[in-house]
């Protein structure tokens, strides 16, 4: 039996352990299917990497749990992207295969195609060329129990950091649970924080770090319900009758959750939850409080990034004595705040907000350690791009950011790829892509442009990206303007751009 499962399906067998809308298995089913997903992964070789590019399904959870057990390195990518960007990340990370959903197969083959990739594996993707059947490789593979003793890997998760084109950094340390063996590595799953809670509820989809928490305490041996595209009320009906202890959210989730009438609102049973955790941008001061007074103190705000793990932490009564902070730094990390000219500021006072870790690790890029320096102050002291204080208690507040990137609905986009594609119109002049604001996903991309020609619209040029780049990180609205604030050598002033729109 599967080490993740195999106790499960032993004393519980008929009890459903993974769901989606569309199917459910039981743990003895779960158990042989990783038995057999595992086996034939290792026919690849354990300490390879494999690319996960699929919609939220109970096979992406259990290839995502095969990975593990078979000692390999999972990759999850975004499946929004395109095939070159998707190509990109497989050359980067030198993965030797890539499981995919008939969602994504036609990409998934162009994308392995151009990277070299010599293996794609699809699930109810009807023989889609150039893929092989997931259903066909699991019938063909042993049921046996595979061997516990390989050692665990990490991991490696595509960011937009602060900096550059989609970085490869290893899942860090205070988020991977270690051991020497597969073994040892689930045993110190089941006792995480949040893969120890009991039945998870994944809402986003599984190539962000937090919804893989649920991955994680499905290989833990806890039950794992999957969600599809948003939708505000799917969530609630998931939560009254699949009874979850613990999901992972975005503060857009909140959003949108709350849109819904009070009658709506009022049918589902939320009280089987016992921690939400969320991250990946600033919660609305309203919106957080709205969502402790519905659903209870169990809201715990998770501060940090893929590159750097959590970093801070803050529960619901901490928050609602200081409403605003993401909370205080978690054991090893110690923040710190300094002026332009790095120079350390006192509590209270607002700069550039880093985070020394004492481990000397701070933050880590695969194979790029100019990317890895720019990150960091000094050895070990790195930052999120982001400006804010730190009171005289410790509680660290976030107050804008000093870097490009734009987080909207917990998505990084980096402003420089959609600023890449609008200098190919032939009548843009100049332009340049800054983070606004939006009630909804916290901020949305907007572009501002010198135009060459007084009839370009803004409908035009959103467009024109949308044929070349990924949807999400296109502009959402169009400025024109007469000219872009640049030096006099020419440099862009993005903050004095965005002023405007955050006063």
């Amino acid at each position: 039996m599967a080490v993740s499962t195999a106790s499960n399906a032993a004393s519980r067998p008929g009890e459903i352990a993974l769901r989606d809308e569309r199917a459910e298995i039981t743990w003895a089913e779960a158990d042989d299917l990783l038995n057999r997903a595992v086996n034939a992964l290792l026919e690849i070789g354990p300490g390879r990497r494999i690319a996960v590019y699929a919609h939220n399904s109970v096979e992406a959870a259990l290839a995502h749990v095969a990975g593990l057990l078979a000692g390999m390195s999972v990759v999850p990518v975004n499946y929004h992207l395109t095939a070159p960007e998707t190509a990109y990340i497989l050359e980067n990370s030198r993965s030797v295969a890539v499981l995919t959903g008939p969602e994504n197969a036609e990409r998934a083959v162009e994308a392995a195609r151009t990277a070299g990739v010599p293996r794609v594996i699809a699930w109810r993707a009807d023989g889609a060329p150039g893929t092989e059947s997931w259903e066909d490789v699991l019938a063909a593979a042993s049921p046996a129990e595979p061997p516990s003793d390989l050692p665990p890997q990490p991991n490696l998760l595509y960011t937009s950091g602060t900096t550059g084109v989609p970085k490869g950094t290893p899942l860090p340390p205070n988020m991977y649970a270690g051991g020497a063996t597969v073994a040892e590595h689930i045993a110190a799953l089941r006792e995480q924080p949040l893969t120890s809670l009991g039945p998870h509820l994944a809402v986003g989809p599984l190539y962000h770090t937090g919804p893989l928490v649920g991955v994680r305490a499905f290989a833990a041996g806890n039950a794992m319900g999957l969600l599809g595209r948003f939708d505000p009320e799917a969530v609630l009906r998931a939560i009254d009758r699949w009874r979850p202890a613990a999901s992972v959210m975005v503060p857009t989730h909140f959003v949108r959750l709350l849109e819904l009438p009070a009658a709506v609102r009022e049918k589902y049973d939320t009280s089987s939850l016992a921690v939400v955790a969320h991250t990946g941008s600033s919660c609305p001061v309203g919106v957080k409080r709205a969502m402790i007074e519905w659903w209870g103190p169990v809201l715990v705000e998770v501060y940090g990034a893929s590159e750097a793990g959590s970093v801070c932490v803050i529960g619901s009564q901490e928050w609602l004595e200081r409403p605003g902070s993401v909370g205080r730094p978690i054991p090893p990390f110690e923040a710190y705040v300094v002026d332009d000219e790095g120079r350390p500021v006192p509590p209270g006072t607002e700069g550039r907000l880093y985070f020394r870790d004492p481990t000397g690790r701070g933050v880590l890029y695969e194979d790029d350690p100019g990317k890895t320096a720019a990150a960091h102050l000094e050895p070990g002291v790195f930052t999120l791009g982001e400006i804010g204080y730190v009171d005289a208690d410790g509680y660290v507040f976030v107050t804008d950011r000093f870097s490009d990137m734009v987080v909207s609905g917990g998505v990084n986009i980096y402003p420089a790829e959609a600023e890449k594609v609008l200098f190919q119109h032939p009548a843009v002049a100049d332009a340049a892509c800054v983070g606004v604001p939006d009630e909804e996903m916290g901020e949305q991309l907007k572009a501002i442009v010198v135009s060459r020609d007084p009839d370009l619209t803004g409908e035009a040029l959103i467009a024109f990206c949308r044929d070349r780049l990924t949807h999400y990180k296109c502009p959402k609205s169009v400025d024109f303007v007469a000219e872009l604030p640049r030096t006099a050598m020419g440099k862009l002033s993005k903050r004095e751009l965005r002023a405007p729109y955050w006063r």
